[in-house]
Parts: C-alpha cells; structure tokens; sequence
C-alpha cells in the first residue's frame, strides 16, 4: 500500500488488481541526507531574487529550494472552487452527501514540514520528505504534499464532527497522461465522544462489504483504543464511504466494493477501497482509525476519529472519460463548455494533435533520480510535455557510469506543433539538463 492518501497513479496500475504490499513502506532504505536536488528553483526566477512568492506571500530561499515558479504559478488557479469545473462537479457532489460536514477548501499551500509530515507522525527517514518527492521552498516550508497537512488545526477548532477538506496538493512525479505536479485531494474526517460512542457510532453494517475485512495483526487496533472502539469507528467510516461511493457512481446499480489493509503513519487499522468498475478493479481511496496521538495533540483527547482521502482527478477521468490529466488546466472553451454545475457528462475529444518525440540521452552523476530530470521537462516545456519515459540505461562495464536515454513526448493540446519549435525546446531541455544536474550529454 502507499503510506500518503491515494492521489493519482497511472491509469494503467488504477485499473488493476495489483497493489503495493505494508511492509514495502517499512522496507524502504532511510533517505540520504545529501539529495541532489540542486537548485531547480533557478530555472524560471531571476538569481537576484532570494524569496519564493506563493499567492502574495513572500518566503526566503535557502539551499533547499527547489520549487520552479512553473510550479508557484498553479498555486492561484483553485480549480476545485471554479464552477462548472469538472473538479468542482465532483467535489460538490461529495459535499452534498456529507451534508452536515463543515465544508473547508481555502487553506493556503504553503505549510510547515511540522504540519506536512510531524503531525502526522511521518518518521524523520520517510520516503515522503525526500526532495525528489516533494517541493521544498525552503528548509521548514513546503509546498502541501495532502490535504492531511491541515488535519490537526482543523480538529484543533472543534467547530464540528465532520469535515471535508479540499485543496491542490503537490508532488513531484512522473510525466505522463495521468500524472501532474498539482492534483486535487478531499480528506474527510468525523469525530466521536468516547463517552458516547455507542450511541454516536453505531451502524447497521448488513448488506454492505465491511464483513469481508477484519481487523488483524497486521492491520491492528491501537493500544490506546479498545477493541469495542475500534470496531465502533471502523464500521461507521467504512459503512459511511460506502454510502458516498455508490452516491458518486449511482448509475452502477449493483457496484461491487471490496476492502483491502493498507499502511498510513497517521491511520491504524487502515483500508483502500476498490470498486469492480467497468470490469476492472479501481483503487478509490484511503482511510482508516485516527491515530489517537493526533487526536490528544489537536486537543481532542477525549473524542476518536476516522478519516480518508481521494484523489478528484482520478475520479473525475474515470466519470467523464478525461484522457489526459492536462486537459484539467485547460483554458479551451472547447474543453471547458462541456461542463455544466451538478452534471456527469461524458467529454467529447475536439482534436488530437500529432505528437513529437525527441530523444536525450546522457551520463548520470551519483544520485541523480529521474523525477529531477521530470522536474526539468515541466518547467522548459510546460504542458507541452505529455510523457517522459525512460527508453534505455546502460552501465559501462569498466567505469561502471550510468547511461540514461528518455524519450519525450511533445504534444499540445490545442495547436499542431512545428518541428522546428520542439527542436528549439529539446535543446533547452538539454542544456539546462546538463547546467543543473551536471549529466554529460551524449
């Protein structure tokens, strides 16, 4: 399993029954405290400028930087409050469901690595905190990895049992047609008094899939809750997610839902659901048991919680049949008009344009991971860029260099693209390839 919220995985792994093992999480070597993340931060921001700007707030660089402003520019776009959006459609219509949840989705980007993984209890040698993962604008402050960064100051208001929160989140991946920088996340999260949690929690589990996943040794109540607790809340978040889940796809009658263990630092026990959409099984989500030390910390130790996360866009392609994770931040009307507020419609394709593809291929340094080679393609080629893949690796026998070769896809969206403008990107490319990451081009 992951041990972040399901974001966005490549289509060709959400329609399978495949996934990721706990212990793979726990195997993980510790991170090298030494990334070669370099300063990526440079790319698109004049040096004189020793400050990332993020929505009028200024933060200082330091030697940890490595957001671009490519990256810094998305953060005023909100499409999950542009209405008529298909991210907004969606988000709206898991609103309605939890109708007396308290609705929060204005939260700033910018967070503390205290709020982004302390919190919740990311150890210090977590995967996650690699700046080959996540965007770092400074030592102490990032750009959101999930909505669960603002977890614990949400709790902390106690203004509510309930709340969904909604918010861009940012990773650095891949590219290819089911992976961006910036995707949209939902977490929800509802609260119980422990005094009263028999009465508050109970739910009539008959008809739905929640007997066919016990909790286990791997999958454990935690020591600071009972076993009767632990049941209680289980069942209310999971009868509760199957609810919203048949809501979401109401037009599959009978929607088969299945529950399989899973491994979050801030959940325990925890859960993905899948569903059989389609003839194939789709990862829809994560959940799981607030970990009681969140709780205690957000000052509500006296009350026990559940809480989930989803990935909108990975919904969203699969309902209006959206083939590419660009056409989210299109401004094409062409794109945009087939969008109606409260309405599932399927998107009409209004062109495919021909694609270009550039090879580069050169020597790597030590430490060099593909996602700062990525990071790379985004920020010179933009959404021009529809996948990057590496073709070929060599390893020479006597100096023992790594040789690496990625074919880039170039293909706009809206305009056929010369070959004289893509020679003029992949040069680029190249060039600020081998100035910030030190590869020798072959």
């Amino acid at each position: 399993m992951t041990t972040r919220w399901l974001g966005h995985r490549p289509i060709a792994k959400v329609f399978s029954n495949r996934f990721l093992l706990p212990q793979i999480s726990r195997r993980i070597a510790p991170i090298c405290q030494t990334w070669p993340c370099r300063n990526l931060a440079s790319l698109n921001t004049p040096a004189a400028d020793d400050t990332v700007e993020i929505l009028g707030q200024r933060f200082p660089r330091d030697k940890n930087t490595n957001v671009t402003t490519t990256i810094t520019a998305k953060t005023a776009r909100l499409l999950h409050r542009q209405p008529n959006h298909p991210i907004n459609i969606l988000k709206r219509r898991i609103e309605a469901h939890f109708k007396n949840y308290k609705v929060v989705d204005s939260m700033n980007p910018a967070v503390t690595t205290q709020q982004n993984f302390d919190s919740l209890l990311f150890s210090a040698d977590h995967p996650g905190r690699a700046p080959t993962d996540t965007y770092y604008i400074n030592s102490n402050t990032v750009l959101r990895t999930h909505t669960s960064a603002h977890q614990s100051e949400v709790l902390k208001t106690r203004e509510a049992e309930g709340y969904l929160l909604t918010a861009d989140v940012y990773r650095r991946d891949e590219i290819d047609v089911s992976h961006y920088p910036v995707f949209h996340q939902m977490e929800g999260l509802r609260t119980f008094d422990r005094k009263n949690l028999e009465a508050e929690a109970v739910v009539n589990v008959a008809g739905t899939s929640i007997k066919g996943a016990v909790l286990s040794e791997t999958n454990p109540v935690q020591l600071a809750h009972t076993t009767r607790e632990a049941e209680l809340v289980d069942q209310h978040l999971r009868h509760s997610l199957e609810g919203m889940v048949r809501d979401l796809f109401r037009e599959e009658k009978d929607l088969e839902i299945r529950w399989i263990e899973a491994y979050f630092p801030f959940t325990s026990p925890s859960w993905e659901m899948e569903v059989l959409y389609r003839g194939s099984w789709l990862e829809l989500l994560g959940c799981g048991v607030i970990q009681q030390k969140i709780m205690d910390d957000a000052n509500n130790a006296d009350r026990v919680g559940w809480a989930f996360g989803l990935g909108l866009e990975r919904i969203a392609m699969v309902m209006f049949d959206i083939p590419d994770i660009r056409l989210f931040w299109s401004s094409d009307e062409r794109f945009l008009s087939q969008f109606s507020s409260g309405q599932i419609v399927k998107f009409q394709p209004f062109s495919k344009y021909p694609a270009c593809y550039k090879d580069v291929s050169f020597w790597c340094n030590q430490g060099f991971h593909d996602n700062d080679f990525a990071e790379i393609v985004r920020d010179v080629a933009g959404d021009m860029a529809e996948d990057v893949k590496l073709i070929d690796k060599f390893e020479h026998p006597k100096t023992k260099r790594v040789s690496r070769c990625f074919r880039i896809n170039y293909r706009s969206m809206d305009r056929t693209c010369t070959n004289e403008e893509v020679d003029k990107i992949q040069d680029e490319v190249r060039r600020v390839a081998a100035t910030t990451l030190g590869v020798e081009l072959r």
